[in-house]
């Protein structure tokens, strides 16, 4: 039995209400640092999440078992399943070998990673009401009540979204209607939502219905071409060739006006989204609602109900994950992803894994007096260039939240080169961070990949001179003065993302060498290399 299961010990600083991914990632690193905390669970165990979800079983996140590298962190860019530990000692790939696991392994990996890891889980306790009165007082089902002076929402998108449509009741929601396509032999169906879920549903049931038309007021956006995970997927994308083949099937952008019962079968009414204002009436024997899920906010009453975001489908939130309206009221896991929907991937267990991490950093330098980790680095050109050709080549933070992570290098008013990182970008700028006068970041991100139609057919350009022009994901540093943006220099892409040749590292020294010229120039003064040769990890 895990540990607080069985306790009646219900007032600790920090309460994190799920026990999903994102719950786990943060019980464990405040567990490490030796906080006091409680995650309350409404299942019988972690990950209940994906006992139902996704309902055909087949996760998209992937599994790259075989990467040809023995760096563990460098292994975790094509592992985006498994939670973040110090010694890289738990991961997916333990449990399948499969580039796209079933939901099962998903459920087994975590809840042999909260055994391991022995984290003060209370299972079989669903939290009814939440309340704020200097600290959080949550009810569960029992009538037990549980207080806190942080709380951390970790329960993810629950509440299916139902458009509002005339006759939409007449709709079948994705978390309750049948994946068996025996059932919907010879039918005409209409799906809701042009997503993951709607076209895993349709590919479903190819095989089996006369017909299927996927409709939303939007064109559909390809995760291939927009970089984005979230959007279609190519795993699910075979139901596209039986439109453009003309397999009677379609993909429709349209908005429903109304459904109507009609003989037994349904006429849906839609007003074409890019045909000068054409309508059409359509029958279907089923209408399935795949259209995503939203952030249930009814669990709080008026004394801590936060704000939403992104048309009421996430809370708002602050740079720290922090309720813009709700002091101490922090939200882990895909309900971050207000701060980056659709930019990049803190909706999935490969983007939020790091703000979890980068959250308990922060909670415990707000809260704690914990500082930050930092390294001390040499001020020699050579050595800042060397430096940040390691974490570029290494850093899977950087890799998988592209512009939403950076490395941040501080040159403090002593000469002192301090380096933070993995750290939330927009966190640099708005935190005291921001406020240094010399201060650099190193992300990873991508160009302007939007404006070429055919980004399998885009003219590239080798040189140095001109990367900032580079479409692909690519490094670049940013030198900042008190938030100001001063200085830019890029470093065109590599096929294989490994910036170690002298094409990419030269120039960088130079970048350097003008730099700390300047900052010689500025302070007149001179730079110091590190009080201890080697790296020194301490706080800021």
């Amino acid at each position: 039995m895990m540990r607080g299961q069985d306790q009646d010990r219900f007032d600790v600083p920090y309460i994190i209400l799920g026990a999903g991914p994102a719950g786990l990632q943060l019980g464990y690193h405040l567990q490490q640092s030796g906080r006091d905390y409680m995650i309350l669970e409404a299942g019988d165990g972690p990950g209940t999440f994906f006992e139902r979800f996704p309902r055909h079983r087949q996760l998209i996140s992937i599994n790259k078992v075989h990467t040809g590298c023995s760096c563990p962190e460098m292994n975790l860019r094509w592992d985006w399943n498994s939670l973040l530990t110090d010694d890289y000692s738990m991961n997916l790939s333990s449990y399948s070998k499969a580039y796209f696991p079933a939901a099962e392994v998903l459920k087994s990996y975590l809840a042999d990673f909260a055994q391991r890891f022995n984290l003060n889980i209370r299972c079989q306790t669903r939290i009814e009401g939440v309340s704020k009165n200097g600290k959080f007082q949550l009810v569960d089902q029992k009538g037990h009540v549980y207080t806190c002076s942080r709380l951390i929402v970790a329960t993810g998108l629950t509440q299916p979204y139902i458009p509002d449509i005339p006759g939409i009741e007449h709709g079948e929601s994705y978390v309750d209607f049948s994946i068996d396509p025996q059932e919907f032999v010879d039918q005409r169906v209409l799906i809701i939502g042009k997503g993951n879920s709607g076209f895993e549903t349709a590919e479903n049931l190819i095989e089996t219905t006369a017909s299927i038309q996927l409709c939303s007021p939007t064109p559909v956006r390809l995760a291939w071409k927009t970089h984005y995970v979230g959007h279609l997927r190519a795993v699910n994308n075979n139901f596209l060739d039986t439109y453009q083949l003309k397999s009677q099937n379609t993909v429709l952008d349209a908005y429903i006006e109304k459904i109507e019962p009609h003989d037994g079968r349904y006429l849906v009414h839609i007003l074409y989204t890019h045909a000068k204002g054409e309508r059409r009436q359509i029958l279907f024997d089923r209408i399935l609602i795949c259209a995503g899920f939203r952030f249930d906010a009814s669990l709080f009453d008026e004394t801590c109900r936060p704000a939403l975001a992104c048309h009421g489908k996430f809370p708002e939130l602050t740079h720290e994950w922090e309720s813009v309206n709700v002091s101490d009221l922090y939200f882990a896991g895909n309900l971050m992803h207000s701060r980056d929907y659709r930019r990049t991937m803190s909706g999935f267990i490969h983007g939020f894994r790091y703000n979890v991490r980068a959250l308990s950093q922060i909670l415990q330098r707000k809260y704690e007096e914990h500082a930050l980790p930092f390294r001390e680095i040499s001020s020699d050109p050579t050595a800042m260039a060397n430096y940040v050709v390691e974490r570029i080549n290494r850093s899977s933070a950087m890799f998988l939240q592209p512009a939403f992570f950076c490395d941040a290098i501080v040159i403090e008013d002593d000469g002192r080169v301090l380096c933070l990182e993995d750290m939330p970008t927009d966190y640099v700028h708005a935190s005291d961070l921001g406020e240094n006068a010399w201060y650099y970041t190193v992300s990873l991100e991508y160009g302007d990949f939007h404006t070429p139609p055919d980004p399998f057919n885009l003219e590239r350009d080798p040189d140095p001179a001109v990367a900032h022009l580079t479409a692909y994901l690519h490094p670049i540093l940013r030198r900042y003065h008190r938030g100001q943006l001063v200085h830019e220099h890029h470093i065109p892409e590599d096929l294989e993302n490994v910036y170690s040749a002298d094409k990419y590292v030269l120039p960088l020294v130079g970048f350097f060498e003008r730099e700390l010229a300047a900052w010689m120039a500025d302070h007149q003064g001179y730079l110091r290399p590190p009080a201890d040769p080697a790296d020194t990890h301490s706080g800021v």
